[in-house]
């Protein structure tokens, strides 16, 4: 395959990860199962996975698939014992102020984004100074092929001690918040369509 063919492939394959993220987001907003919206959940964080391993950032992906689609996924359902299983119905409306904060927040990540360097630019200050050291360097300081692991491993790894340590304390405090191991074991909950089928 040459190059030009290699990059529609990519650019298509972009284009369907980016839209099976959308069709997820909007069906999740639409359903009131929460183990539904779990599983979605679970289904978004691992498309983004894949999208972010399509844009060579294979230590993002990693990080999302593994807190993401998993920590994340296990946590939620844990939280899912003790509570009802289905979203109590609201009445929907549209909020102005919800509007305009969105409009404000969204104009303001745009208007960021017009100074960011084109995508892909080998001249950009990602690839031209830290970078290229990291890519001269690492095989004769680090011995490790893969560069992303030699910045996480040993570069950066107080850092990314500190991230784990946040996962880690972050479950640590759902697991107390869950009650698990406890006397008491949790609050007993139940559906209301439940106590109203006994009557």
């Amino acid at each position: 395959m040459t190059g030009a063919e290699i990059a529609d492939l990519n650019l298509l394959i972009d284009l369907a990860l980016l839209t099976m993220l959308v069709l997820v987001a909007y069906v999740m907003t639409k359903s009131r199962h929460l183990f539904a919206i779990v599983m979605l959940s679970g289904i978004y964080s691992l498309l983004s996975a894949a999208f972010f391993v399509s844009l060579d950032a294979v230590d993002v992906a990693f990080t999302e698939a593994a807190v993401g689609a998993g920590v994340s996924t296990v946590l939620m359902l844990g939280a899912m014992l003790l509570t009802v299983r289905r979203e109590k119905p609201v009445r929907t409306g549209r909020s102005p102020l919800a509007i305009l904060v969105v409009t404000l927040v969204g104009s303001a990540l745009i208007y960021a984004t017009l100074d960011m360097p084109p995508y892909g630019d080998p001249n950009s200050p990602a690839n031209s100074y830290i970078g290229e050291a990291y890519v001269e360097r690492t095989a004769k300081e680090i011995a490790v092929p893969n560069i992303v692991t030699a910045v996480l491993a040993s570069y950066r790894g107080f850092d990314t001690l500190g991230e784990t340590m946040v996962i880690f304390t972050a479950g640590l405090g759902v697991i107390l918040l869950l009650g698990a191991g406890s006397a008491r074991g949790g609050k007993l909950v139940s559906d209301v369509e439940e106590k109203e089928s006994e009557r």
